[in-house]
């Protein structure tokens, strides 16, 4: 079975500690097992600072083994003899081994099944652990009685894509009827564009040329409600950006919206980022935005009538000097 892989120490469970077993021990079992301790006896100074040495090195050691191992620590004797054992057998090809599959076992719970689990969520497609761990162990032994390595990549690959396209696609209709019934609500506003909006507060100031840079507070979510980026969550709660470097939803509201405007914008995937995954949105997502406008960057460039004082820009520059030649007559 699969206990010996999966497994998430070096030691024997205590469960069975005290039951007489008459079978041969295995081999990793056998490395498994560690001496009973002897006395400590520190004669020299030398062994006193060592042994000192040791009980120091374990500052922080025990909330580490709690936080980020999730080792229990009503189960310290057993991390001990791991430990004690690993110590004793570190130059053992043996042991070496075994405590890789230990460690590969933790990074396959952790990591490699959960992802790839995740990329069936949605369908009814999904993966048993079990046979996952069977499939894993037997590549590892080169056991090719049911599945070849290749064939078994081009069979999960065929799937895997399969079931996303499917994931999509359904999900990006989803977004589309949202829209369809969102367009129907009071005070919805639908662009030829496609994109909608609703005003919550209709601000008196000027709108934005699209080359100009605005400052706004938003927040932006899903069509589920997860919220994926908010400026109300930073310090300070307003951003700044020019009107033309931002998804092609937003660019529009804003030429629309005067200055102190309050809305609320529907942004159809088209004019977001599409099929693209940007962060934790996924492809075909409506973006939901509460946007407030609250002004407009002055422009930098010098206007025509603007009156410039000579004397301050040139203060402390040596002016060159010019040489004039007269003609004579």
């Amino acid at each position: 079975m699969l206990a010996a892989v999966v497994v998430l120490g070096a030691s024997l469970s205590t469960a069975t500690a005290g039951k007489k077993d008459k079978k041969k021990k295995t081999q990793t079992e056998q490395v498994a097992e560690t001496p009973a301790e002897e006395p400590v006896v520190l004669a020299t100074f030398n062994d006193s600072l060592s042994y000192a040495a040791g009980k120091t090195a374990t500052n922080g050691l025990i909330p580490y083994l709690v936080q980020q191992l999730k080792v229990d620590t009503a189960y310290m004797a057993d991390f001990v003899k791991g430990f004690s054992a690993a110590t004793q057998h570190k130059d053992d090809p043996v042991y070496a081994a075994y405590q890789a599959g230990v460690q590969i076992a933790q990074m396959a719970n952790q990591r490699i099944l959960p992802s790839m689990k995740a990329d069936f969520e949605g369908s009814d497609k999904a993966i048993a652990e079990d046979l996952f761990y069977k499939g894993f162990m037997a590549s590892l032994m080169r056991d090719n009685s049911i599945y070849s390595d290749s064939a078994a990549l081009s069979f999960f690959d065929k799937t895997n894509k399969e079931v996303k396209e499917q994931v999509a696609q359904e999900y990006k209709q989803k977004n589309v009827e949202w829209l369809a019934e969102n367009a129907k609500k009071e005070g919805v506003q639908t662009l030829p564009s496609g994109l909608q909006y609703k005003v919550i507060t209709m601000g008196e100031g000027e709108k934005p040329q699209k080359d100009q840079t605005v400052e706004v507070k938003y927040e932006g979510k899903m069509i589920d409600g997860t919220v994926f980026d908010s400026s109300y969550k930073r310090n300070p709660q307003t951003s700044k950006f020019r009107c033309d470097q931002v998804i092609k939803g937003w660019t529009e509201a804003l030429l629309l919206m005067p200055v102190g405007s309050k809305w609320e914008l529907y942004i159809p995937q088209e004019l977001a980022y599409g099929e693209r995954q940007a962060g934790n949105i996924k492809p075909f997502s409506t973006l939901i935005f509460t946007v407030e406008l609250m002004g407009i960057e002055a422009s930098k460039d010098i206007k025509p009538d603007t009156k410039v004082d000579l004397s301050k820009a040139l203060e402390g520059k040596k002016l060159p000097t010019i040489k004039r030649t007269v003609k004579k007559k």
